[in-house]
């Protein structure tokens, strides 16, 4: 089949009935599978860095945030430059080059974990190897977002940011269970011992919460090379892509951006560790895949109501409300005799849900501001900034626990960050007069 569409206009719905909606719903269904194992490896660390000090590492808490914080780093980063590919590259190629390239850090960390004497630097290096999944999700939006019309982008970039998305919570799911097993034999290494909080201990296999991942990325590298296609019609060059930077409002959805996509990803990083360190009590990992699972799964939904309303700043506000409400009850359930983890845990879980409903809304939103040659960078180059937050929140935290002994003034500082993001989203895009009404 050939993987070239030269006629390609989903804006025409007669073409769009016709061929259009099937040609992109391909697209998407390959794209999904691909982006989940992105997100997949870029949280590995999520994961594993609670586990490494209980087979025998020496790290400081400061050293296990870092490790956790620093795939957000590279990934954020990589995203400003994959941002631009798709146009440049085609969709179907670069989705088959940036696949494959995550068996690198899955293949790396699979064996350092095995030796207690791996050096940090080397674990960090791994860390900023983990990066090249975080760089995927700005090439992966940029690509779903030339098959769709304008009136269908926010229910199929959520679907494709959402079911993706979904990676972090299934790779916390799927590491606890794995690693118990002797799922590859003594092929890819032996047992280590971990030891639990109580003193007891039990046999795991800790590279398997990397080596897990592997022969399903080739199986979607495979997908992805026979099943997705290039648009010549998205083709532009560099150049002329960034002409966004002279755009005001990319840089105030950017900020929006963060504040969803930032905040749903720098917690997915954190919330593992938070759980270790405020409830050493409590097994993190029986708990922490809920919190992303729940962002992910509302993710298309704020996409949908969205279109439905055809207002994404008005669920952009609501939403902005409920997640400041949220945090406020973090706090209340971290301090003092309310310190609770029941109560911390169902706020973190309804915070999740409002940066999930916000991811779509924002999105959403894109698309109406800009045209669909500078909609594509900007969802890209949106996405790469907001995905700092995947380093900065956890550092936040770790920062703020290390210098207060408790996570609050990181959360305080998120609050008011949080209302500024009122403010903009009030005066530039929902109240009467508006500069851009969507």
């Amino acid at each position: 089949m050939s993987h070239y569409l030269s006629d390609w206009n989903p804006q025409d719905n007669a073409y769009w009935e016709k061929k259009g909606k099937y040609v992109a719903r391909r697209n998407l269904l390959v794209s999904i599978p691909c982006l989940l194992l992105a997100f997949s490896v870029w949280f590995i660390w999520s994961a594993v860095a609670v586990n490494l000090n209980n087979i025998g590492f020496h790290f400081s808490t400061e050293n296990l945030f870092t490790l956790a914080a620093i795939p957000g780093l590279t990934g954020a980063t990589l995203r400003i430059f994959y941002s631009f590919c798709v146009p440049i590259f085609g969709g179907r190629n670069w989705t088959v080059f940036s696949t494959v390239t995550l068996l690198i850090p899955a293949i790396g960390i699979g064996f350092a974990v095995q030796d207690p004497n791996t050096s940090y630097e080397t674990m960090l290096l791994l860390a900023a190897l983990c990066g090249f999944g975080g760089g995927n999700f700005s090439s992966s939006m940029s690509n779903i977002s030339f098959f769709y019309p304008k009136s269908r982008q926010g229910t199929a970039l959520g679907l494709n940011a959402g079911l993706g998305n979904l990676g972090v919570s299934v790779l916390q799911f799927l590491v606890p269970v794995v690693i118990g097993y002797s799922v590859f034999g003594s092929f890819f290494g032996g047992n280590q011992e971990l030891v639990l909080m109580d003193g007891t201990k039990k046999i795991v296999w800790l590279q398997n919460a990397a080596f897990i991942w592997v022969l399903p990325i080739i199986l979607c590298t495979i997908a992805a090379l026979f099943f997705m296609d290039n648009l010549p019609t998205a083709k532009s060059s560099l150049s002329s892509q960034l002409v966004i930077f002279k755009r005001k409002h990319m840089y105030i959805t950017t900020w929006l951006y963060i504040m969803s996509f930032g905040s749903f990803i720098g917690y997915s990083a954190a919330f593992p560790l938070l759980i270790k360190i405020q409830f050493p009590g409590i097994n993190p990992l029986k708990y922490a895949f809920l919190g992303p699972m729940v962002g992910a799964l509302v993710r298309p939904f704020g996409g949908w109501i969205s279109d439905k309303f055809k207002s994404g700043s008005l669920i952009t506000l609501i939403d902005l409300f409920i997640m400041i409400i949220s945090v406020m009850g973090v706090i209340y359930f971290t301090s003092g005799e309310n310190k609770s983890f029941i109560g911390f845990f169902v706020m973190f879980l309804l915070l999740f849900i409002t940066t999930g409903i916000a991811n779509g809304s924002v999105f959403q939103m894109i698309p109406v501001i800009f045209s669909p040659k500078e909609s594509a960078p900007v969802l890209g180059f949106s996405a790469a900034i907001a995905a700092y937050g995947a380093f900065l929140i956890p550092k936040s935290f770790g920062a703020s626990i290390k210098y207060t002994g408790s996570p609050n003034f990181a959360l305080y500082c998120f609050i008011l960050y949080y209302i500024s993001c009122i403010i903009i989203t009030w005066w530039y895009y929902f109240r009467k007069g508006a500069e851009v009404k969507c």
